[in-house]
């Protein structure tokens, strides 16, 4: 076996001090030679356990040959087989926890970078004409409710598949969280449009403002609009909020409010006009991926001090290290082991300050992780203008309450089988944040992925060979 370089090849990105006032993209991408050193170092593993660690089921190892060998163009079909978003996932999914977390070459050296080599590819297949065409060869036809990346791929696979598929968004544009709730430097919109085009040209057709509960009912869409099943991946886009005083004050923002407004009125266009406000101090509570986006945001819109605020310490962070290391570079600061207790009024019903209070860790709680434990008497202030809670989303009721017959799960949640998506309701399936919660991009894909396979087979067996869920 030659011998394999220990190191990943690096990642171009722009400077941090130019890139925390711009939205534009922060890495660069890599070039041919980048591409082709990294694919060098595959080790083509007879059991490759980074493809059973993708959600989607990429065949790693084979595209990346593909890239070894200077076939872009096989490399890219080998991809978009498996994966109808390969330019977003290679941007936005967390590799070192899947693909890379189990890459063979992990075990004493740096992992194959197979988020950067499956970007590259995507951003290589974008460089070329579009060429797919519809080829719509089954009678029947398939609605999916809600545009996002569960939607999306559900929709992808069901067109491969000979299906013809409408998606109804409740929103302007087609893309759900991928558009409205991820900023544009780390995923320009122009990505996420050229990949819905992909979408179109393979026969899928996007109906905007539609929103299923309200113009149209689910039930309708079997009854009257004669759709042979439904995938619903209408995603987790209701804010939890802390319960303390002062959430009610001007200058506080959900993070799904925040990063939506942004997105949806372009503030990252500097000739839109975007009328968000954005004071000098910005706290943002939480130390998700979600957390990292909205604080990252608030610089670029004009903050002079960012922070983030978290209850625990720096090792139970969720966000990606990626994330948290440019957002290390851009200057933002971390306030670990802090609590809100109060946003503070400065007397005309805008906030002034955020009352917090020390803590420490004791022992693990619920979740697997330390439990914060409040420190007596170590109450402080941190002055603010803006407060962003980015503590996490839950699925909104809107369509569970016009629906009847579709069970949800004590906390909201789509009730649904989890190897094939199938709900409480005949032809009904659902995947992605809509049945676990707020949870990554892949993750729903993959769901988007095993439903449209269980709708194939149940309409190609006429029967329902999925367990329902109790």
């Amino acid at each position: 076996m030659p011998v394999k370089r220990p190191e990943k090849t690096t990642m171009p990105t722009r400077e941090a001090g130019e890139r925390a006032h711009t939205f534009a993209e922060v890495n660069e991408g890599y070039s041919v030679a980048h591409a082709s050193f990294e694919a060098e170092r595959c080790l083509r593993c007879q059991d490759p356990v980074c493809v059973s660690a993708c959600p989607v089921q990429i065949p790693i190892p084979d595209f990346i040959h593909a890239v070894a060998a200077g076939d872009m163009a096989g490399a890219a079909r080998i991809l978009r087989s498996a994966n109808p978003l390969p330019a977003i996932c290679g941007r936005v999914c967390p590799q070192e926890l899947q693909c890379e977390g189990s890459c063979s070459m992990g075990g004493r050296w740096k992992p194959v970078a197979i988020g950067h080599l499956e970007r590259f590819v995507a951003d290589w297949e974008r460089s070329q004409p579009i060429t797919t065409r519809p080829a719509i060869t089954r009678s029947e036809r398939i609605a999916v409710i809600g545009a996002g990346p569960s939607g999306l791929v559900c929709a992808g696979e069901l067109a491969r598949h000979g299906y013809g598929v409408t998606v109804y968004e409740a929103l302007h544009a087609p893309g759900g969280v991928l558009r409205y709730g991820i900023p544009e430097f780390r995923l320009p919109k122009a990505v996420l449009d050229w990949e819905i085009a992909m979408l179109e040209s393979a026969g899928v057709e996007f109906q905007c403002n539609i929103i299923i509960g309200r113009t149209i009912t689910l039930d309708d869409l079997i009854a009257k609009h004669g759709f042979a099943a439904v995938f619903i991946g209408t995603g987790a886009g209701l804010p939890q909020f802390l319960g303390i005083p002062g959430e009610n004050l001007n200058g506080v923002y959900s993070a799904n409010e925040f990063l939506t407004r942004i997105n949806l009125m372009r503030a990252y266009d500097p000739e839109a006009d975007t009328p968000v406000h954005v004071g000098r101090r910005v706290a943002v509570i939480g130390s998700g991926n979600t957390a990292m986006d909205a604080v990252r945001t608030s610089l670029r819109m004009g903050a002079e001090e960012a922070m983030i605020v978290y209850r625990r310490s720096e090792k139970e962070m969720s966000a990606r290290v990626e994330e948290y290391q440019h957002a290390k570079e851009e200057g933002i600061d971390f306030h670990w082991l802090t609590s809100p207790l109060e946003i503070l009024d400065d007397g005309d019903g805008w906030v002034s300050g955020l009352r917090c209070q020390r803590m420490e860790l004791g022992a693990p709680d619920a979740s697997g992780r330390a439990r914060p434990v409040p420190i007596p008497g170590s109450e402080f202030v941190l002055a603010v203008d803006n407060v962003i809670l980015a503590i996490g989303t839950t699925p909104n009721p809107l369509l569970t309450r016009t629906t009847s017959g579709l069970a949800v799960t004590e906390h909201g949640c789509l009730l649904a089988d989890e190897r094939t998506g199938l709900t409480s309701k005949p032809l009904v399936f659902a995947g992605g944040d809509a049945v676990t919660g707020a949870a990554t991009v892949i993750l729903a894909a993959g769901a988007g992925k095993r439903a449209a396979r269980a709708i194939v087979e149940a309409l190609a067996t006429r029967t329902l060979v999925t367990r329902l869920p109790s």
